[in-house]
C-alpha cells in the first residue's frame, strides 16, 4: 500500500517515516507539510492512504480530506493529531480511522491494515453532515480532470443552473456540482440569496440596479448583474443599505 504523509511538523513527518519503514507491504511515496500540498500529491502519486495531520497553516486536514474525497479514486485517510476534540469532525469526513498522538506503532498498524479506498458511496457525503463542518477557504472544482481550488474570498456569487452550480471568481468560472442549499448552509455568513439560482458574495457586492426588466444586483468589479426574486427582494434591499 503506498503511504503519504502530512504534517506540518518535521519531527512527527520523519517519526511516521520510521514507523511506516518497519511495515511489511506499506511504502512511503512522499511527505506534505499542509492540506494544500496533500491534495497536489494526492492526485499526483495515487497513495493509497493518507495519514494526516488536522491543525496544519495553509489548509488544515480536515479540509483537505474533503476535497480529496473528490478525486475518482479517493485514497483512504486516517487522521494523525493531537487534540481529540476533532474526532467528530474527522469522521464526518468519512475518514477510515483516527490516531491520536504519539503514535503506537501497533496502532497504526491495526489502521493501516484495516484502511481500503473508500467507494464513491462512501465518499458521499448528506447536506446536512457538511453543514455541520467548519467552513472551507476554498471550493474544490474539477477541470479538464484535474481538481482545482477556488478561494472563497474570490468568489462573486454562486449561480446554479440544471444540475450544476457556476462559480464565478476574480480568475473566471468553474462548474461544481455541489447543491446551493449547501453552500448557502455552509457560507451563509459570507454570501446571500438573492434568487432560488443565485447567492452572491456580500463583499463583491456593489448595488442595485433596477429597469423595466426588474431589479439586479451589481458588482464592485465587474460588469455581470443576476436577478432578484420578488421573494429576496426587500432582503437585498435591506443589505445594501447596510454596506
Amino acid at each position: 500500500m503506498k503511504i503519504l504523509i502530512v504534517d506540518d511538523e518535521k519531527p512527527a513527518r520523519d517519526r511516521l517515516a520510521r514507523m511506516v519503514g518497519e511495515l511489511q507491504d506499506h511504502q512511503l511515496v512522499d511527505e506534505a507539510v499542509n492540506g494544500l500540498e496533500a491534495l497536489g500529491m494526492a492526485q499526483s502519486l495515487e497513495p493509497d492512504i493518507i495519514l494526516m495531520d488536522i491543525r496544519m497553516p495553509g489548509m488544515d486536514g480536515i479540509e483537505a480530506a474533503r476535497h480529496i474525497a473528490k478525486l475518482d479514486e479517493p485514497p483512504a485517510v486516517i487522521f494523525t493529531t493531537a487534540f481529540s476534540d476533532h474526532a467528530l469532525e474527522a469522521f464526518e469526513t468519512h475518514a477510515v480511522d483516527y490516531l491520536l498522538k504519539p503514535v503506537k506503532q501497533e496502532r497504526l498498524r491495526a489502521a493501516l491494515d484495516a484502511a481500503i479506498r473508500p467507494t464513491r458511496a462512501q465518499a458521499t457525503r448528506s447536506d446536512d453532515v457538511l453543514s455541520e463542518l467548519e467552513p472551507r477557504q476554498h471550493i474544490c472544482a474539477r477541470l479538464r480532470g484535474n481538481l482545482v481550488l477556488v478561494p472563497i474570498d474570490s468568489i462573486y456569487y454562486f449561480h446554479a443552473e440544471q444540475k450544476y452550480v457556476t462559480v464565478r471568481h476574480t480568475g473566471g468560472e468553474v462548474l461544481i456540482e455541489d447543491a446551493l442549499k449547501t453552500l448557502e448552509a455552509e457560507f451563509g455568513d459570507r454570501f446571500s440569496r438573492i434568487h432560488r439560482n443565485a447567492l452572491v458574495s456580500l463583499s463583491a457586492l456593489g448595488g442595485m440596479h433596477s429597469d423595466n426588466d426588474g431589479h439586479q444586483v451589481t458588482f464592485r468589479d465587474i460588469d455581470d448583474r443576476l436577478e432578484i426574486s420578488r421573494r429576496h427582494l426587500p432582503a437585498v434591499r435591506k443589505t445594501i443599505r447596510n454596506l
